[in-house]
Parts: C-alpha cells; structure tokens; sequence
C-alpha cells in the first residue's frame, strides 16, 4: 500500500453517527467537512460509493455489533477501496480497525497515544489532533427580554413558539431565548428534536440558544433571572408537571397553555400567562412582579409539598 499523501484530493467525510448534538466525533466530522469543504456522508449512504477518495472518521467502539461487521464487508466492496484515508479517535483492536488500517490509502491518528499503538503495525501513520468543535461560538445578548425554556424533547411545540415569537416582537424590544431539554429514560436524542430545534432556529433566528442537558442547580439559576419562561403542551399543562410547578416556585412567569383539564388555581395574567389569550406580552415591572409573586405562591402553597403530604394523609 502507497503511503502518499492525500493533500486536497479528499471529496467527502465519512462518519457513523451523524448528530452533533449528540456525538463528539459527529461534531469533529461536521466541523472537518466544513473547513475541507466538502459533504458529510453517513457510512452506509448510496451516495458515499460515489466518492473518489474519502476520509473515513470513525470510533469504533460507538458502533453496534452488526454495524461494525457490515462496515467490514462495505470498505472491501466499495469502490474506493485502495484509495480512502482514515482518521482514528481510538483503537480497540477489533477486526474491523485492522481491515480498515490494512486497506487505507493514508491513516491519521488524533493522539499520540494512537501513534505509538499503530506505528509497529503500520510503518507510517500521521499524528493530528481534533481542534475545538465549538459549533455555534456566540456570545449571550446581556440586554432585553430573556426567554428560557426547558421540558421534554417531544413536548416542543412549535407552532405554539411562532405565537410566542410574534409577541415578543410585538412588545419592540430585544430577546434572547434560551433552550434546554431533557429526555425520558430509555429514548433517544435523536433526529427528530434535532428537527425541532432546527426549526425553532427558523422562527428565532440567532437569538435562539441552545443549552444541552442543564442540571438542576443550572435550571434553577436560569428560572429565578429569566422575564418568561415557556412551556407548551399538545393539549394544556396539567398539574403533574413538574417543570412548570418547579418555574412557578422559583418565582418565573410562566407562558404556557391551558385548558379544562389545566389546574384550577392557574389563571391567566394571575400567575400564569395563557399563550391563546394573550394579546400582548406585558413589559412592567409591576405586572411581571406580581405574576411572579402569585406564582411563587400557588406553587408553595396550592402545589406545594406540604399540601401534597397532607392530602395523602387525609385519605
């Protein structure tokens, strides 16, 4: 096998999991494709055996069984067999690295410690590194309205977030929104909410952030500085939330929607506001302070753990 180099004659990145919002090989993929400026390609997509010389990026260890077999029997098939580089994150020596180190045309290495690994199986191997993969480096607007909005993957609402959008422009002033999610034990952060956030881009344009899995001490500080918090439901909030009763007791002003099943002390422009009632986001301190002041009340008290203990007592 040549050990030339593979210059500027890269025509597409290779990868196995394809969202940066989840993967940090992922993101070093998206990131390199972009300054090679070149496509990213999902390894078992037809349009990858297209490619004249790709770069395959790949940490084995994230692939399932099967996956790793199948890409085994791909690299000897594709037509780029003799003429792909490879970019390791890691070795683990599975079959499939010592194919793919076999059949490479040139292999980069992220570390030194995969150097020393590779060099007395390989007689040339070239040492790199993984420079920063910060996506979307910017600054928080420090002035203005600030939105947070945290819940549920699947519970997004977007349709209730051009609403909300449309208020916030309406009121003149700047916003920041700041988006955190979590998931239910057992799913996936997977491309669907990638689509959601996606499109929630679409309706804040850059004065959307994104903010990952937030612990609860993050949570709690981004609910007590925030002016709303937003929390949309395919139907209306309901009491068992727990997120919206956690915003109400930090003393948030909660945007969100209700219905007949929404609890009955929730009241729109009393410690909630109702996103299909609002005509206008209110500004004054004085509103927000008392919304804020009756929904730190009705979460203490009304959805409190005192009146949760003492219910169950009396039954």
């Amino acid at each position: 096998m040549s050990e030339t180099a593979f210059g500027g004659d890269v025509d597409g990145v290779v990868g196995y999991h394809l969202n940066p919002l989840t993967c940090g090989v992922a993101k070093f993929n998206v990131m390199l494709a972009r300054h090679l400026e070149v496509q990213i390609f999902g390894l078992f997509d037809n349009r990858a055996a297209a490619l004249r010389r790709p770069l395959l990026s790949v940490k084995i260890s994230e692939f399932a069984e099967a996956d790793a077999e199948a890409l085994a029997s791909l690299v000897e098939t594709a037509p780029w067999r003799d003429h792909f580089a490879l970019f390791l994150h890691e070795w683990t020596e599975t079959p499939t690295e010592q194919l793919l180190l076999s059949l490479a045309e040139v292999v980069f290495c992220g570390n030194d410690e995969l150097v020393a690994s590779l060099r007395n199986r390989r007689a040339a191997v070239e040492k790199l590194w993984c420079p920063s993969t910060l996506l979307e480096p910017q600054r928080f607007a420090s002035d203005g309205i600030s939105v947070f909005a945290f819940g549920m993957a699947h519970k997004v609402r977007p349709e209730l977030h051009r609403t909300f959008q449309a208020l916030l422009e309406k009121t003149g002033r700047p916003y920041s929104v700041y988006l955190s999610t979590a998931l239910h034990e057992g799913t996936a952060f997977d491309e669907s909410f990638t689509a959601v956030f996606e499109e929630l881009k679409k309706i804040y344009g850059n004065k959307i952030y994104f903010l990952g899995y937030l612990s609860d001490t993050a949570v709690y500080n981004y609910l007590l500085d925030t002016t709303f918090f937003t929390a949309f439901f395919e139907k209306g909030v309901r009491a068992n939330n727990t997120t919206v009763n956690a915003a109400m007791d930090c003393g948030a002003v909660v945007v969100t929607n209700l219905d007949e099943y929404s609890p009955e002390v929730f009241g729109h422009m009393h410690n909630v506001i109702d996103i299909n009632r609002c005509d206008g986001l209110p500004v004054s301190p004085d509103i927000l302070g008392s919304l804020a002041g009756n929904a730190r009340a009705t979460a203490s008290t009304a959805m409190g753990w005192d009146s949760l203990v003492a219910r169950i007592k009396m039954l």
